[in-house]
């Protein structure tokens, strides 16, 4: 029998509104982690879920010594509650994967594999987009804006199936904020990213949660909140329409000079003057979702709070902090 990959493993996964798809993903991960590392646990956060999904990793955890369940006290969002399973991992290396199947257990041992080669963190990018147009054509300028953030060269990889060494949470263990983006948080602690395609499966039961305008808001989010782009962005905008309007001044006084007359007509003036407004009421737009941002943290709201947790027995299963 070959040696386990590893020798700790953590199976992360935020759990909202699955109860029909945990059994089958337990059963799954039960069959490939045995073989992967010596000691593995799998942590399922349960995010506010409206159906019974709680009381379906009660039961796993009562029936597994190695499952344990996290239950939020309200729905905080997939970040945030990848975040407190992060920080909840016992084990050297952690895994993130989704609640609906379209991760495949069976590919963790490739990230795996990939990780070995002296990486801090590895991405699985499905070999095939599995969405439709818009949710794909969205994801895809979601995954711009988290180039920008991150700054690493294959951020545009990214995505909910990654494995990475858990210490890397020390070097955010103290980030406080009700705007979580764990991809790049990641980057706080290393440059080191990696990603490998592997075969992600179609969607069997329930819809997709990220919607079009939900990818949308993440990517606002998450670029007024770990970036400063969008103020640069603004500032080049101005500098960019006050060049423009010093032009025109010159082609007025030019003209009055040269012709002896202004330039006539009101929708010429009407014109500059919209083209203005609106880059001013952007630029104030962009600077009111930095003071939100600011404000949100002066109230000190939390990242998330913790109903409760499922008994968990150290015992069996050798678990021992790192």
């Amino acid at each position: 029998m070959p040696s386990p990959l590893v020798k700790s493993l953590s199976v992360i996964i935020p759990v909202y509104n699955s109860q029909d798809t945990l059994d089958e993903l337990v059963e799954q991960l039960a069959m490939v982690l045995k073989d992967l590392a010596e000691k593995y646990e799998i942590i399922m956060v349960n995010d506010g879920s409206r159906d019974q999904s709680w009381m379906v990793i009660t039961r796993l955890s009562q029936a597994y010594p190695w499952v344990r369940g996290i239950n939020m006290m309200r729905n905080y969002g997939q970040h945030n509650a990848l975040l407190c399973g992060v920080r909840s991992a016992q084990y050297e290396i952690s895994v993130t994967m989704d609640d609906d199947l379209q991760h495949p257990p069976g590919e963790i041992e490739k990230l795996l594999q990939e990780l070995s080669k002296g990486y801090d963190v590895v991405y699985g990018t499905p070999a095939k987009q599995q969405h439709g147009l818009w949710r794909n054509l969205a994801s895809y300028f979601t995954k711009i804006a988290l180039q920008s953030t991150m700054g690493v060269e294959n951020a545009q990889k990214v995505g909910a199936f990654r494995v990475f060494r858990t210490q890397l949470r020390q070097a955010f263990q103290n980030y406080q904020s009700p705007f979580v983006i764990l991809d790049v948080l990641l980057t706080w602690g290393t440059t080191l990213f990696s990603s490998i395609p592997v075969n992600h499966r179609p969607r069997h039961k329930g819809v997709s949660n990220y919607t079009f305008r939900m990818l949308l808001v993440f990517s606002i989010n998450m670029m007024t909140s770990f970036t400063v782009l969008p103020l640069q962005l603004a500032s080049m905008m101005g500098f960019g329409f006050a060049l423009f309007g010093m032009l025109v001044f010159i082609y007025v006084i030019g003209r009055f000079i040269v012709q002896g007359g202004s330039v006539p007509g009101f929708p010429f003036l009407a014109s500059i003057i919209s083209i203005f407004s609106g880059v001013q009421l952007f630029a104030l737009g962009i600077i009111g979702e930095y003071l939100a941002r600011m404000h949100f943290r002066v109230m000190d709201r939390p990242t998330y709070v913790v109903r409760g947790e499922t008994e968990h027995n150290e015992e069996n299963n050798g678990s021992k902090r790192i």
